[in-house]
């Protein structure tokens, strides 16, 4: 009768060493993928949201330019320098755009033109790059519009400018074409990007 009690015994003794730890092990596997998983969906977001607001900055200075731009007027195309931004001037590819800013404006004073141009800056690592700038005194002084994860292509980007001197000898409604192409750089991963906006002066001057 004891020899029957001690076989029953033996039948029913629990897991082994070796069973626990391959069932430990399995375990520790399914949670270090899960975790693996986990952080990386969380890298991938925080770098979708980085880059969604570096592309919000883009869009910021494209409206800030077309809505300032639309309600301005006597427009000047112009280059490396701002003589002369007070007289209108159209141009095919110019590097910026002076104007009056809005109607009430002193013709006559280059001191209180605004003027969006593609200049030459030096980001926080010491990497020269183009970007847009924008400045309210004629030049004397600007801010930057783009980010320093943003530079802009001075090939393939500038500013257009149709019919802005004054009539008679021109009939058509001023018209400004903007491109801004170039690749916007975050944590060493390069992205082009490409955008374009065209705005007609709401003034009418034909």
């Amino acid at each position: 009768m004891g020899q029957e009690i001690m076989k029953k015994l033996s039948k029913n003794k629990g897991y082994t060493i070796i069973e626990t730890m391959i069932a430990v092990s399995l375990f520790i596997v399914v949670v270090m993928s899960g975790m693996g998983a986990l952080l990386n969906a969380n890298l991938l977001h925080n770098k979708s949201r980085n880059m969604r607001s570096i592309m919000d900055s883009l869009s910021f200075a494209m409206e800030d330019m077309s809505k300032n731009l639309r309600t301005g007027y006597n427009y000047r195309c112009i280059t490396s320098d701002f003589a002369n931004i007070g007289t209108p001037l159209s141009g095919a590819t110019c590097g910026g755009v002076a104007f009056e800013e809005s109607t009430e404006g002193d013709i006559g004073n280059d001191t209180d033109q605004w003027i969006y141009y593609i200049g030459n800056f030096v980001d926080a690592n010491g990497v020269n790059k183009i970007g847009v700038f924008k400045s309210v005194d004629g030049g004397t002084s600007s801010v930057r519009l783009t980010p320093d994860e943003v530079s802009i292509d001075g090939v393939t980007s500038g500013i257009s400018i149709l019919g802005a001197e004054a009539p008679p000898g021109n009939n058509q409604q001023p018209f400004i074409t903007i491109k801004m192409t170039g690749n916007i750089t975050y944590k060493n991963i390069v992205t082009p990007f490409s955008l374009q906006t065209s705005v007609s002066q709401r003034l009418v001057d034909i």
